[in-house]
């Protein structure tokens, strides 16, 4: 099987790094990297537009697989003409397996499960007064719906009949998420099964693909876990990418996902990509800190997503250059100036923080609208800068440059 819709080209180096800006081209458009995919969860970022996130850059969106399942359900989604036509987003998706909601939510720490240690080893992790709604065996995961309590059934092959169904130009394989407080022996047993699980999607994967000759050709990705072990990162790297399909298909990019801690970040992305081959595009999962995003490029990422610029802004948190300041604190009650003078976003061409102090007092809706199209805005633009900078020649000096504000950040910019 051939995948003529969807390829990914190479272009400028970071000299001595895996770092480099590139094309990635899709049946609904073309990706320049590196490039944030902002997070529309349920096929909507919240509170926004999806003609508006064109309008602040966003090159593709990323939905999710677990939740647009139980809610439309991913048949109506298909019906629709998959996820573009679903949501009127005129360019490029991504999905992703299910599987770390299916987790994350299955031990009760929803958002976060990674980026920090806690410091002990414990494989029945749950988090403190929840009931565990998802259960690991060798050919998938059984949970309860944390909508209404129903159960349903995950497998590699369940979770590509559904990522088929909502369309997406870029899928991933059916891993199990493991925590940092899973031990040395679980995460090798893990690995193991994700491997497994991971054969199993391509060859899923071919078979849709020939059923569907109808839509678009999905590329389908492999994810990466091993935690913060060397060898088990460069094992999975090294299996995933010998994997096969009967008809000879492999996988068309990789996501590094799995439980890490924020320092090891750039290690980790190293580790990874140096194993990877450089024909294919790397996917960064979860991350959006402009220090982790520096970080993660440099190392050889080239696209990653995050819900974090909505969900803080939906919180009053405000990202700029020198950092990150909550909107409705009292010193901008009568602040008539834009959130940043310096950004192109429509929040900033048309409203003050004293506006914005307001709306969020208020506990009105448009609050969460505004915020999040600067939040937004501000994590594409640095990311287009970071590409700017590869492609041009001064991406150390331009880290330099930010950083340097960004790390000596106050609590708020002067008002």
């Amino acid at each position: 099987m051939s995948a003529p819709e969807f390829s990914f080209k190479v272009g400028t180096r970071l000299e001595g790094r895996h770092g480099r800006s590139g094309l990635i081209s899709t049946p609904h458009g073309e990706i320049a990297t590196p490039a944030f995919i902002p997070v529309g969860t349920k096929a909507t970022v919240k509170a926004v537009l999806p003609e508006t996130m064109k309008e602040i850059g966003a090159q593709a969106l990323l939905s999710n697989a677990y939740h647009l399942y139980l809610q439309p359900g991913s048949d109506i989604v298909d019906e629709a003409g998959g996820l573009s036509k679903f949501m009127n987003w005129p360019g490029p998706t991504f999905t992703d397996s299910g599987g770390f909601q299916v987790m994350s939510l299955g031990v009760g720490f929803k958002k976060v499960l990674a980026m920090e240690s806690v410091g002990v080893q414990n494989d029945d992790v749950i988090a403190k007064g929840k009931e565990r709604l998802a259960h690991v065996d060798d050919d998938g995961v059984t949970f309860r719906s944390h909508l209404d309590g129903s159960r349903h059934r995950f497998t590699p092959e369940v979770s590509m009949g559904i990522q088929h169904q909502l369309g997406a130009d870029v899928m991933f394989a059916f891993d199990e998420l493991t925590t940092l407080m899973n031990t040395r022996g679980y995460q090798e047993d893990s690995l193991e099964r994700t491997r497994l699980w991971a054969q199993r999607c391509l060859d899923e994967h071919e078979r849709l693909t020939r059923a569907r000759s109808h839509r678009p050709y999905q590329a389908l990705f492999g994810v990466i876990q091993g935690a913060q072990y060397e060898d088990l990162r460069r094992k999975a790297c090294r299996d995933l990418e010998a994997l096969r399909g009967a008809a000879g298909t492999g996988f068309d990019g990789y996501g590094i996902g799995g439980a890490l801690e924020k320092h090891n970040l750039g290690t980790i992305v190293g580790w990874c990509c140096a194993e990877l081959p450089e024909s294919k595009p790397r996917h960064m999962l979860g991350i959006s800190e402009p220090e982790d995003v520096f970080v993660a490029v440099e190392n050889g990422a080239d696209t990653f997503d995050c819900v974090n610029p909505s969900r803080v802004a939906r919180n009053a948190a405000i990202y700029v250059d020198r950092g990150r300041f909550n909107i409705d604190t009292a010193r901008f009650r009568r602040d008539f100036t834009p959130i940043d003078e310096t950004c192109d976003c429509y929040t900033c061409a048309n409203y003050t923080r004293a506006y914005l102090h307001h709306l969020f007092k208020a506990k009105e809706i448009l609050a969460s609208t505004l915020c999040t199209i600067h939040n937004e805005r501000f994590t594409i633009r640095l990311v287009d800068r970071i590409r700017e900078s590869i492609e041009g020649g001064y991406f150390d000096a331009y880290k330099t440059e930010f950083m340097g504000q960004w790390q000596g950040r106050v609590k708020a910019p002067e008002a």
